[in-house]
């Protein structure tokens, strides 16, 4: 069985997930740095160059191939909800967590993250998060065996809690 965290940039997916494999002692693997691996080029360029339907073309394969692991902590992309064969692939042998925070904790812990190109055009940074939240959310709850809302919560917190579903599935 794999434990899958899924959510927003900036809830605490890649840290959170790297105490959850220490603790546990399964491998950890993360989507955007599968892609990168299968392309051999940062997220940014492949954006560039291929736009974000390529780039999720490139995830969907990303999380056919992760999804097929066993006894693996998988850190996704905050996007690779927004197809359903990616939930397919990685749920089938899963149990989901969301990672959630609001707009205002989200924008305070990403915004000078350069690495991840803006995904929509002519809107403020806060705007932006706030528009794709309003989209994902419902899918991200509706993906998910349990959610932990971040926002107060230190990393080691988050695992914590993560850790006591995890006992208890």
């Amino acid at each position: 069985m794999n434990l899958v965290l899924i959510g927003y940039r900036g809830t605490g997916k890649s840290l959170v997930s790297k105490l959850l494999a220490e603790r546990l002692h399964m491998s950890l693997f993360s989507t955007d740095e599968e892609v990168v691996r299968m392309v051999g080029m940062p997220i940014s360029e492949i954006v560039a160059r291929l736009g974000w339907a390529g780039f999720r073309d490139i995830e969907s394969e990303a999380a056919r191939q992760l999804g097929a692991l066993d006894n693996a902590v998988i850190d996704t992309g905050g996007g690779i909800i927004e197809r359903s064969e990616n939930v397919d692939a990685l749920a089938g042998n899963a149990r989901i967590i969301w990672l959630k925070a609001s707009v205002d904790t989200i924008v305070a812990r990403i915004e000078t993250d350069t690495e991840r190109p803006a995904l929509t055009e002519g809107k403020t940074f806060t705007e932006e998060v706030a528009e794709i939240l309003q989209r994902r959310n419902p899918i991200y709850q509706r993906t998910a065996h349990y959610t932990i809302d971040t926002d107060s919560l230190t990393p080691e917190q988050i695992a914590d809690q993560v850790l006591s579903f995890w006992s208890n599935r």
